[in-house]
This record gives C-alpha cells, sequence and structure tokens, in this order.
C-alpha cells in the first residue's frame, strides 16, 4: 500500500464516520452525503456482550431485514465507557443513546425510530440525554462524558475494530506514515520527550527515555513489545482499547520499532481476554493484508512485524522481566536488574515494553505535536489517563481524564457518586501496589507525583471506590490474599514476607492481634521493599501501609476492643434480636444451621452468643429488621 492509497480509503469513509461524532442537524446534514441515512453502533465491549448485546445485534438485524429496511448501517463498536448501563446503542445523527437495551424492544425502536420518519423512543433512551423537551442532548455534554477528554479512548465506540478502513478513516496509520517519510528515529525521541509522555503501566517512566535506550543499542535484533496483561484486579483499560481500536497498538509498536531499529514486535495478552484476543489477531491480519505490517510498509524499506503470545494469567508476568520470559516459553518469573531490557531483554536482545494505553498515545503525540500534548495535564505529569472506574459508585465504567483531575470530580461528577445515599471514603487506586485515598485528598490533582506523595500510586489505572461500609483492614487483607496467590515465589522476601503479612492481617481480623502486630506488619514492610526481586513484593504491602496511615483508628479498633466498625470481619460480628421489632415467626431459628435461636412462637426470640457461627442466615431471613449485627 501506498500513501495515495492509504489517503483514499481515509477519504471514502470519513464522512460515513464523522456523522457518529456530531449529532442533530449538523449530523442530518452530514448523513445526506453517506450511502445510510441511520447508523446503529451497538457496543461489542466485553461488558456489553456479557449482559447481552450480541443477541440485541442479531435481533437487530434480524428485524431490520424483516421490516425491510436497507439504509440504516448497523455497526458493532469497542466499549463506549458507561458499562453500568450495558448494553448500549446510539443511533446516529440523532445521537439517541439506548441504555440496558433488550432484544424484546427492539422491533419497537425499528419500527418507531429508524424507519422513514421515525422519532426516538424516549422511554428507552438514557434519561441524562433527553431534554425536558424530548429532545436529545449531546453525549459530550452528559455528566459522565462532560469532564473527560478521550485521546487513549478516541476511537472506541466509534468504529468497527475489526473493519480497518474504518480505523483509517479517523487517521489511523497515518502517523507511522509521517514517521517513514518525513521523520529520523531520533525526531520520534526528541517529539516523545517533549510531550512528556511517561508509562501509563503504573511506573511512569518517560516513554521517551526508554526508547532512546533502545534505540543507541548496538544489535543485529531489537524487540518491541507490549504489555496487555493487566492483571490488576477491577482493571479493564488495556482490554477495552485492544476491543476497540487495536489498530492504535499496532501503529504505535511499528513506529517505535521503526525508532529503534527493530523489525519484530510481540503482544503479551492474556489468553481470559478472547474478545480482545480476536479482534487483535483480525487487525494484525488486515494490516497485513493492506501493507501496513510486513515487508515495504508504505513502499519504504522498513518491515516489521508483530505477533500474539498468550498469558494464563499470572499477575507477575506484568512485570516487565517475567513477561519477557514468559514470551520465551518458560515460566514467568522476574531477572535481576541491570541489565535493563533496553540492553538485554527479549531473547537477550535491546527490547522496549510499554503497555497497551502507552502505545495509543503514540499516534495523536505525532500527528498533532508535543507542544499540544504537554499543553494537557500537570507539570510532571502530561497527557491523560485512563481509569476504571468501579466499586460502590454510580456510573461504571470507563473514564480518561486530563492529568490534574481531582477525585472528587471523577467521583461525584463523572461517577455520579457513591450509591444508596453512602459516604465516600476512599478510592484504591493502583491495585495490590496501590493504596487508598482518604476522603481528606479528594481535592488533591490525580497525577503520578501526587499520588505517591499521599500514599498510593498511579498504577496501570483501576480505580476502586469505597463506601462507608467497607472495612479497611479486609480491603488490606483482600489485596494480601491476591498477591500471596500470585507470588512466583522466585524470592524469599516476597514468598515468604506477603504470607507473614496476611497471618497478621488474618489475626487482626479475627481479633487476636497485639499492637506489637502493627510495628511487626511495618518492619517487615520495610525489609521486603528494599530485598524483593520485582515490584509485586517491593509493593505488597502498600495497601496495609497507606491503609494504616489513613485509617489507623480502624485497626486499633480491631485489635483494643475487638470490634470491626463497618461489621465486615465476621469474626467480630455479633448478632441480636431487637425484641421490638421480633414477631416471634420462628423463620430464623428453622434456618439456623447450628441450633443458637430460641423462642416460642409470636414471643421474642433470643440468639446464644456461645453456639452462633455468625453466618448471618438470620438476618437474611428475618422480614422484620428484628435482627442486628455489631
Amino acid at each position: 500500500m501506498t500513501l495515495e492509497q492509504l489517503n483514499e480509503i481515509k477519504k471514502k469513509h470519513e464522512k460515513l464516520i464523522a456523522v457518529r461524532r456530531v449529532i442533530a442537524s449538523e449530523g442530518k446534514k452530514l448523513a445526506k452525503k453517506t450511502p445510510y441515512r441511520k447508523q446503529v453502533l451497538v457496543c461489542g465491549g466485553t461488558g456489553c456482550t456479557s449482559s447481552g448485546s450480541k443477541k440485541v445485534l442479531e435481533k437487530l438485524n434480524e428485524e431490520l431485514e424483516a421490516q425491510g429496511i436497507k439504509d440504516v448501517l448497523v455497526v458493532r463498536t469497542g466499549c463506549f465507557g458507561l458499562c453500568s448501563l450495558g448494553p448500549i446503542m446510539i443511533v446516529y445523527p440523532e445521537g439517541s443513546f439506548y441504555s440496558r437495551v433488550t432484544p424484546k424492544e427492539i422491533p419497537e425502536i425499528v419500527s418507531g425510530h429508524l424507519a422513514e420518519g421515525g422519532k426516538p423512543i424516549n422511554k428507552y433512551l438514557y434519561e441524562e440525554t433527553v431534554h425536558s423537551d424530548g429532545s436529545t442532548i449531546p453525549l459530550s455534554e452528559t455528566p459522565f462524558y462532560k469532564k473527560q477528554m478521550r485521546i487513549t479512548l478516541r476511537n472506541c465506540g466509534v468504529i468497527d475494530p475489526e473493519n480497518i478502513e474504518e480505523a483509517i478513516a479517523v487517521d489511523a496509520y497515518q502517523a507511522l506514515a509521517k514517521v517513514l517519510t518525513s521523520m529520523k528515529p531520533q525526531d520520534v525521541i526528541d517529539e516523545l520527550l517533549a510531550a512528556g509522555l511517561r508509562g501509563r503501566g503504573g511506573a511512569g517512566f518517560p516513554t521517551g527515555r526508554k526508547w532512546s535506550f533502545a534505540m543507541a543499542q548496538n544489535s543485529d535484533v531489537k524487540y518491541v513489545c507490549c504489555n496487555a496483561d493487566e492483571g490488576d484486579p477491577g482493571a479493564f483499560m488495556d482490554r477495552s482499547v485492544l476491543e476497540g481500536d487495536p489498530h492504535a497498538v499496532i501503529e504505535a509498536m511499528a513506529i517505535a520499532g521503526y525508532t529503534i531499529g527493530s523489525n519484530q514486535g510481540y503482544v503479551y495478552v492474556r489468553a481470559e481476554y478472547p474478545i480482545a484476543v480476536h479482534r487483535l489477531q483480525v487487525a494484525i491480519e488486515q494490516a497485513k493484508e493492506y501493507g501496513l505490517l510486513g515487508k515495504n510498509i508504505l513502499g519504504t524499506d522498513f518491515d516489521f512485524d508483530i505477533e500474539i503470545r498468550l498469558g494464563a494469567g499470572a499477575f507477575v508476568c506484568g512485570e516487565e522481566t517475567a513477561l519477557m520470559t514468559s514470551i520465551e516459553g518458560n515460566r514467568g518469573e522476574p531477572r535481576p536488574r541491570p541489565p535493563f531490557p533496553a540492553v538485554k531483554g527479549l531473547f537477550d536482545k535491546p527490547t522496549i515494553l510499554n503497555n497497551v494505553e502507552t502505545y495509543a498515545n503514540i499516534a495523536p503525540i505525532i500527528l498533532k505535536g508535543s507542544e499540544w500534548y504537554s499543553s494537557i495535564g500537570t507539570e510532571k505529569s502530561k497527557g491523560t489517563k485512563v481509569f476504571a472506574l468501579g466499586g460502590k459508585i454510580n456510573n461504571v465504567g470507563l473514564v480518561e481524564v486530563p492529568m490534574g483531575t481531582t477525585i472528587r470530580e471523577i467521583v461525584e461528577e463523572i461517577g455520579g457518586g457513591v450509591p444508596n445515599g453512602k459516604k465516600f471514603k476512599a478510592a484504591q487506586t493502583g491495585g495490590p501496589s496501590g493504596g487508598c485515598i482518604s476522603a481528606d485528598y479528594m481535592d488533591v490533582p490525580i497525577d503520578y507525583d501526587n499520588l505517591i506523595e499521599i500514599g498510593s500510586m498511579m498504577g496501570s489505572g483501576g480505580m476502586i471506590i469505597l463506601d462507608e461500609d467497607t472495612c479497611m483492614v479486609d480491603i488490606s487483607k483482600f489485596y494480601l490474599e491476591f498477591t500471596v496467590d500470585e507470588s512466583c515465589g522466585k524470592c524469599t522476601p516476597c514468598r515468604i514476607g506477603t504470607k507473614k503479612l496476611l497471618e497478621y492481617l488474618t489475626r487482626i481480623t479475627e481479633g487476636t492481634a497485639t499492637i506489637e502486630d502493627l510495628d511487626k506488619i511495618k518492619e517487615l514492610s520495610n525489609h521486603m521493599k528494599n530485598s524483593s526481586l520485582c515490584a509485586l513484593g517491593q509493593t505488597a504491602a502498600n495497601p496495609i501501609l497507606s491503609t494504616l496511615n489513613a485509617f489507623g483508628e480502624e485497626y486499633l479498633e480491631h485489635i483494643k476492643e475487638k470490634r470491626c466498625p463497618a461489621h465486615v470481619c465476621t469474626a467480630l460480628l455479633s448478632f441480636t434480636i431487637d425484641p421490638t421489632k421480633c414477631k416471634g415467626c420462628t423463620l430464623c431459628a428453622r434456618n439456623c444451621p447450628v441450633g443458637a435461636i430460641s423462642g416460642k412462637v409470636r414471643e421474642a426470640h433470643t440468639i446464644d452468643s456461645e453456639k452462633c457461627i455468625k453466618c448471618g442466615l438470620c438476618m437474611s431471613n428475618c422480614h422484620f429488621d428484628a435482627i442486628e449485627k455489631r
């Protein structure tokens, strides 16, 4: 493929895609210049797929055919972001946002809206996209999207990820063309350094510096690797990019290959991401077919190819040396550094490794320039950051905001607040290597340095919101259990240290710990940080230390008073029956597995605390809210 052919494809499809970015009168005018009166975009990301979007898509195509409607284009896209509202379907040029769509609603939507002269079916629309008079509010103006800035996610929910020509229509491979035809490798490095792009995988190392180290190495073979393993609990940012815009990663890896002098790339992606793996494979095959991967790319003498390697879901393989060891076909264990991968990495050759989100930022920087990118974010953290927003939050989903956005803005404005009128307690960022940020720091601008300063870290971008019903000791224990399971066991500080930390936390949650145990936790944490082989062990204690710092009183209540203030830790609970509410129905007694409840019919019952195993069945079966846990 030549640059001229690339631009011809772009010109052919760009109006079609442009309709999906505008609404109302402008969109309708633009739609008339395309073959389709309407376009229906159905989310095909993992979240919506698990909610039944595939059946919605099938029913939609079936109904359009049955009603003889041929001028409506149906497109399966990647993630729109608002995962809690899935399955999602958007109709353009109106921009009508249908949420929680089911197959049974499709016939009415097709006949009432998609047919000639039809109008949106307001009762099925997401309420925040509809004015009181029934007119449509642009998605970009809704609270969830208003403060977002989509660079990494620029094409997710906009294009068909399995159609390379749609990707080309939104500038895919234009940055690669620019690099190959008008930039030297050092020019690319300089642009990335000036942009201030830092790695989005967690450490935040400057991407330009990493690439420059590999470029400087004199070697016959070099490698470009992509970390798409994404092992943090609750994280799904990289998965969503691969599902919605895989060509963004492919193009960036090719740019990286040209810059450092590599002809081979590997994407290490977990096998538990079947949709992402499939779409990435399709994208790679299409890129080869169109001459955008392989030999003499875009008519130049540059060759580059990409292969996929599947991971088995080992968290430790998120560490760069363990990942490379796994690609080589060996057990995924970290290697001592130095030498660093840029000097001696995959197959002992100079290698660069970045995660999916980092690569997704490369093309926009090349096309729009470092000055544009560096104007976004904070002084030391440029650009945007994608967060997987989950936990106790109304708008669960994928969020991309400029660096410097506060947790308050994310939680209260974008996330729609904490459900059920509960109070925000903390935000957990950085996964098992991160920490919990209390309400005291809700107004601190989020960037790499600020998060570390307040006891957490950016990590890959998971953000779990915790409310007042969350026990912070139990949260720490949850992450320690995960780390214990995922430790490769190669180094003693991590293998033994994580288990010992878990023992201390277990004692605290069971009411058998002493104050001295807190000092032992701190001492052991310090030893692990200084002597563990990789970041898994070095950061394993972060969830404990951050919660100890911000919620130390909860630890003390568990230890001194043998009480869990959030009523979560089972061993510290006690169940009592309020005699004024109990009707004597006997339902609790009949369901108690150990016979700990006694009482006569129509008389108040009592619980024998010595027999009670604190299973909670009595409480869940009581119809009169007569049973309390303390």
